[in-house]
């Protein structure tokens, strides 16, 4: 087996700059910081923040599976919200996808391009 293994899928967006949307290394999935985009059309989704929350939930799903993995074996998550008040209403969605042992997970307010209110990066065990 390679050292670094990198993942892709169709089922997830397409980079839009120079990076995967995944690597395997270690027994672990890296997968780079996903935001709302639609995967089929790569147009981003600039709706309420929890439809951006599911979307890019959804996108980092589609992306760990398609690298052997599942949700249930994520370890950590770092989320970035252009504002902080929408904590509230991400961890409403979020809750949704993480039912079992929930991730480690880091939330920081940040400023993000495109318009988008929501990033999510994501390690699970491979």
């Amino acid at each position: 087996m390679k050292a670094i293994e990198e993942v892709r899928t169709a089922n997830g967006p397409a980079p839009k700059a120079p990076y995967s949307q995944a690597v395997k290394a270690a027994g672990l999935v890296f997968v780079s910081g996903q935001g709302p985009i639609d995967p089929v059309t790569g147009a981003f989704q600039l709706g309420p923040i929890r439809d951006q929350v599911r979307l890019t939930l959804s996108n980092i799903k589609a992306i760990v599976e398609a690298a052997g993995s599942s949700m249930d074996r994520v370890v950590k998550c770092t989320v970035y919200l252009v504002d902080i008040a929408d904590f509230a209403a991400m961890n409403e969605v979020y809750m949704t996808f993480f039912t079992g042992v929930r991730p480690a997970r880091t939330t920081v307010e940040a400023m993000l391009g495109s318009g988008i209110s929501v990033e999510i990066d994501a390690i699970a065990a491979g």
